[in-house]
């Protein structure tokens, strides 16, 4: 068999070629937009040290680190030869850092600068936020400049990633591998925030302004006009929300990934406009619903699955009995033999009853409940030493039962996203608009 390339140089799996016509999701040269600003997620290259899931515990080792940054920097102004040290219990150096060190910048940690962020799904942690402690930040801080100016957006696994694609809907700061290994994902917010004082800001956004910083709206103009030209008959009250929630509904189309499974390998996802109005109302409620889902699954009702009801003792005796282990969770069964439908959750708490069905939902390489599995339980970094211990989360928001009831309600987003999912209409893509 004779293996051609096409005009993009794909030998295997060739992009579709309508796939080009349809609007960018994020900047590309010359062309119309959906979103103004696209960021990489955030890259820290010390993870152990600024990832927590205690407050305290990232200020004590961010405490340490700065401490030991800034002996070094007093040893090299009177020792121009000096080499760092290379204890990694006491500092994580990266060329960001390093650079810094031979430029002499102080390193001077700040209260305020402790935010919470998304590492993983379904896994918020502490992150020290800081531009000297974070390797890359890419445009987080225009997205969410302080802890008093919120912001959503969804997260896409990166174009040429290992893992399946996939997105997710986040309010909080995006790790930059947030759906697992692979190239860095893409965070297309729904709105950034500029200094309300800023000579470049364009006042034609809706401009609420808190603590001196002006909302701008990160949906384009052009895009708006590119729907509302394509569905203003049927749907004339058309606005911005309903392009973002259109967009979030439309990529989580079965047909669509589908469809284009060797593009959005290859390129950022690009957004057909659907053939009539009826279904773009569609796409956008399901998105909605979907974005609803993701980012408030906190408050969705816990699957009942059995043995969730266990009752444990009271007071603070309860932190310990609810408290994931050094092991992580484990299905029922044995070897290849792997009962998905029961959980070992710690030496003496075991749920069963999990729905075969809710293991459909994908993010990335693992299904939303093993994202819970693989992160929930105590880790030691091996070259710091480092302890995050996911129980300190519970603590912190006064509920010994939290990750518990939060594998159930997992459970239950699950099977709700492939609801909303199946409801879906066929992608049946308008032609000329």
């Amino acid at each position: 068999t004779q293996i051609v390339p096409n005009e993009h140089g794909d030998w295997l799996n060739h992009r579709n070629e309508d796939f080009e016509t349809f609007i960018a999701l994020g900047k590309e040269t010359g062309e119309l937009t959906t979103f103004d600003q696209v960021s990489g997620g955030l890259k820290t290259n010390r993870d152990a040290w600024v990832y927590g899931s205690s407050e305290s515990s990232i200020r004590a080792v961010t405490a340490v680190l700065a401490a030991t940054y800034e002996g070094e920097r007093a040893a090299l102004s009177v020792d121009s030869q000096h080499s760092p040290t290379v204890d990694s219990t006491r500092i994580s150096w990266s060329r960001s850092l390093l650079n810094h060190l031979a430029r002499d910048h102080q390193l001077q940690l700040s209260a305020h600068a402790t935010r919470t962020s998304v590492y993983r799904p379904f896994f918020q942690q502490h992150i020290y936020f800081d531009g000297m402690l974070n390797d890359f930040r890419g445009l987080m801080p225009r997205m969410f400049p302080t802890r008093a100016h919120p912001n959503h957006g969804f997260y896409q696994v990166g174009a040429g990633s290992a893992v399946p694609f996939s997105v997710i809907a986040l309010d909080q700061i995006p790790d930059l591998h947030t759906t697992g290994a692979g190239s860095g994902g893409q965070f297309f917010s729904r709105y950034t925030w500029e200094p309300a004082d800023s000579e470049t800001l364009d006042l034609g956004v809706d401009g609420e302004v808190i603590e001196g910083y002006r909302r701008v709206d990160n949906i384009t103009n052009e895009a708006l006009a590119k729907w509302r030209a394509a569905y203003s008959a049927e749907w004339p009250d058309l606005a911005k929300d309903d392009i973002f929630f259109y967009c979030y509904g439309l990529l989580h189309s079965p047909d669509y990934r589908e469809r284009y499974a060797a593009d959005l390998k290859k390129v950022l996802p690009r957004i057909p406009l659907v053939d009539t109005a009826e279904d773009a109302r569609a796409f956008a409620d399901a998105g909605r619903k979907l974005s609803d889902l993701h980012i408030g699954y906190e408050s969705v009702e816990p699957y009942p699955l059995e043995g969730l009801d266990v009752a444990g003792p009271g007071g603070d005796e309860a932190y310990d009995f609810f408290a994931v282990g050094h092991k992580k969770m484990r299905f029922g069964g044995n070897g290849t033999e792997k009962d998905r439908s029961v959980i070992h959750y710690n030496e003496h708490i075991t749920v069963s009853s999990v729905p075969e069905d809710a293991y459909r939902y994908m993010l990335g390489s693992r299904s939303a409940i093993e994202w819970i599995i693989d992160r929930y339980y105590i880790k030691t970094d091996k070259a710091s030493g480092i302890v995050n211990n996911p129980n300190d989360w519970s603590r912190e928001v006064g509920n010994p039962r939290y990750i518990l009831d939060l594998l159930a309600r997992v459970v239950n987003v699950s099977l709700k996203t492939n609801e909303i999912v199946s409801g879906l209409p066929a992608l049946e893509i308008s032609e000329g608009v």
